[in-house]
């Protein structure tokens, strides 16, 4: 049995539950302790979750025997925080995405360098059972060489203003549909494709103001930062290009969330922001769409990431959710909006490894 990997968790809010949950199904990781800027916050948390010990930040970072430390705060706060925690000399892994803006993600990088600790980053959902499978699929020759691949987040016209109990925060700058959700979507296109060279795109805020609808907070006007809309192409190192459209301002829609067209056939996808969903290939001449058995458990949730972390740091392997591949994922976001702007298209200047798919056979509660 693994050594356990202690972890510490910044931030107590609407995604903590699925950390806790995720983090739980492995053997090697053990959570120690929670942290929140409304101690009485990560108190009822803690209570609640059997989570045996609540502190401050500063206290956090200061127990030794806390190894990596998973940044839960809002957008805004990501460097800020994961800066403070490889400072302290821990491995961090961070909600998505990395930082606001390229700059603080490379300071991170930089940072965790210097310090010789790791940068994690959601989204895992790639190393869930549905894009584990397509990536076998796609390594194993099924469709052929891939040609092109499309992304499509159609997200209805109320918007998170309808449902989340803080929705300012989707408007403002950090987030959006391709800062907010896009994370997803590119990181799994990233998994099966490899690293992208260069992107055009098209950006709109289509509404000045949202109105939120929710019971909590109906009738407030939200003011938008950011673009509300954004359309792109991406073309990758490996020669496929790809289509993605990322919205909170499309009432219906009759789009995949994401297929890869091949030379050989097509494969059609779930929802890249799940860890399971079908999984479906058409190939050349077939008649009909035919469902693929998922080659890896399904049955994980947020957590895997931080779990492989551990697993890497023990076995002295490179993570999978990592930092380079998380800045590579911002870099490409933000070049959707500049391209927008410019009229141009812009050339990604970083690049990531594309990461190793999960073994199979694994065991429940294992990832080596």
């Amino acid at each position: 049995m693994e050594t356990k990997v202690k972890i510490g968790i910044i931030g107590t809010g609407d995604i903590f539950e699925a950390y806790v949950r995720g983090c739980r199904a492995f053997d090697i990781l053990e959570i120690a302790a929670c942290a929140d800027l409304d101690r009485r916050k990560a108190e009822a948390k803690a209570e609640e979750f059997d989570i045996a010990r609540v502190c401050s930040v500063e206290d956090l970072l200061a127990d030794p025997e806390i190894q990596i430390v998973v940044n839960l705060t809002v957008p805004k706060a990501h460097a800020e925080v994961s800066l403070a925690v490889i400072n302290a000399g821990k491995h961090v892994y961070s909600e998505k995405p990395l930082a606001v803006t390229r700059r603080d993600g490379q300071k991170v990088l930089a940072a965790a360098q210097e310090k010789g600790v790791r940068v994690g980053c959601a989204p895992d959902t790639f190393l869930g059972g549905g894009q584990q499978t397509c990536r076998k699929l796609i390594d194993d020759g099924w469709i052929g060489e891939p040609v092109a691949a499309v992304a499509f987040l159609p997200g209805h016209g109320h918007g998170p203003e309808s449902w989340h109990p803080n929705p300012d925060f989707f408007y403002q700058v950090g987030a959006g549909p391709m800062l907010d959700v896009g994370p997803y979507y590119i990181t799994a296109l990233i998994n099966l494709l490899g690293p992208v060279k260069r992107v055009a795109g098209l950006a709109r805020i289509s509404f000045p103001e949202r109105i939120a609808t929710s019971e909590l907070h109906r009738g407030r006007r939200i003011p938008v930062e950011v673009p509300t809309h954004v359309t792109g192409a991406l073309d990758f190192v490996s020669g496929p290009i790809a289509t993605i459209i990322t919205s909170f301002d499309i009432w219906a829609a009759n789009l995949p969330h994401l297929e890869v067209y091949g030379s050989e056939g097509t494969l059609s996808a779930h929802d890249p922001s799940l860890f399971g969903g079908r999984v479906l290939i058409r190939r050349a001449g077939a008649g009909e769409w035919s469902e693929m058995p998922l080659t890896h458990s399904s049955q994980v949730g947020r957590g895997i990431g931080v779990a492989d972390m551990a697993y890497a740091i023990a076995h002295g392997r490179p993570h999978r959710a990592s930092g380079e591949l998380a800045y590579h994922v911002l870099d490409v976001m933000h070049a959707f909006e500049e391209s927008s702007e410019s009229g141009r298209h812009i050339e990604i200047t970083s690049r990531c490894s594309r990461p190793a798919p999960l073994p199979l056979g694994l065991m429940e509660g294992e990832l080596d």
